[in-house]
């Protein structure tokens, strides 16, 4: 195979990686009439007893999550080892959600914190290694929007923080990803 067509692949798997999760995330939510933004966790939608749409959000997750440990690998990890590994650790959490629905309890509450924490690390990552005052911008933004809905319930449901936290991480990696495109 040509290092053209591989990086052809390379592409569709990074836009994979993003737009496969989010797209299941909003199919299911689309056949979910009973899913509010503000009273529910995304994860509501993955329980495999309550909710009609969990093979779809279930299947999303677990896809998106080896697409994102793809990227990492192949991509990220050879243009910075620190900033791939976390990628490639938030690739296996949010895999490990999907795999791990609430059926599961406390696993999936673990694996879920940890894939929120792996994004802040991330942010950490970038504030030392990019001398990022915006990265420090986001985790104080991540740390106070995560105390408001864990100590204050606000908002009751862990969907928007969980949605706020994904939309703001985005651009680094789709930045990231571009810097180590271009290196190779």
């Amino acid at each position: 195979m040509s290092s053209n067509k591989c990086s052809w692949i390379d592409a569709i798997i990074f836009i994979l990686s993003f737009s496969f999760p989010l797209i299941m995330i909003a199919l299911a939510i689309s056949v979910s009439p009973w899913f509010n933004i503000l009273n529910n966790a995304l994860s509501d939608l993955g329980h495999a007893v309550k909710s009609g749409a969990a093979p779809i959000f279930n299947l999303g997750l677990a896809i998106g999550g080896i697409l994102i440990i793809m990227v990492g690998l192949r991509n990220l990890y050879m243009w910075s080892k620190i900033k791939g590994s976390l990628i490639i650790s938030m690739g296996i959490f949010l895999n490990l959600i999907g795999v791990f629905d609430e059926v599961y309890g406390w696993i999936h509450f673990l694996v879920s914190v940890l894939f929120f924490l792996s994004i802040i690390t991330y942010f950490i990552a970038l504030s030392i290694l990019d001398k990022s005052w915006i990265a420090v911008l986001l985790i104080i933004s991540h740390i106070v929007m995560w105390y408001m809905h864990f100590a204050l319930r606000i908002p009751r449901g862990a969907a928007v923080p969980e949605l706020l936290a994904v939309f703001t991480f985005l651009p680094f990696y789709i930045r990231d990803y571009l810097k180590s495109y271009n290196k190779q």
